[in-house]
């Protein structure tokens, strides 16, 4: 589950992980992947998009949310959705973890080839 979600960005996080922690790089593993992402009932391409969200609302977790956005952009999720999912933060968590997602999107978009303004 881990490689459909997030391709070979997630599977080199792990195996750096598992370099120094094999423990935690295993619960990351198997909580996760294992048991939610498995779960019926939604989609990769919304489980993504939750996960860009309560990253970008949580403001203290740029790596993670590089690494969904990635994902989001793998399972089909498109830049505009993602863009529009970090700016509804701005609502719930915030303007200043708005824009700390969108300078993560920003980053990640400009990595895809994706120009930005969107159209």
């Amino acid at each position: 589950m881990l490689a459909a979600v997030d391709g070979p960005a997630g599977l080199a996080v792990v195996e750096g992980l598992a370099q120094s922690f094999p423990d935690f790089a295993r619960y990351v593993l198997e909580f996760p992947f294992g048991d939610i992402y498995a779960r019926e009932g939604l989609g990769l391409r919304e489980r993504e998009l939750a996960t860009v969200a309560a990253l970008c609302a949580l403001g203290n977790a740029a790596p993670q949310l590089r690494v969904h956005v990635h994902a989001a952009l793998h399972v089909g999720c498109t830049p505009h959705e993602v863009v529009e999912v970090v700016m509804q933060m701005a609502v719930y968590a915030g303007f200043p973890a708005a824009l700390n997602g969108l300078a993560v999107v920003r980053e990640v978009l400009g990595e895809a080839g994706v120009a930005l303004p969107l159209g």
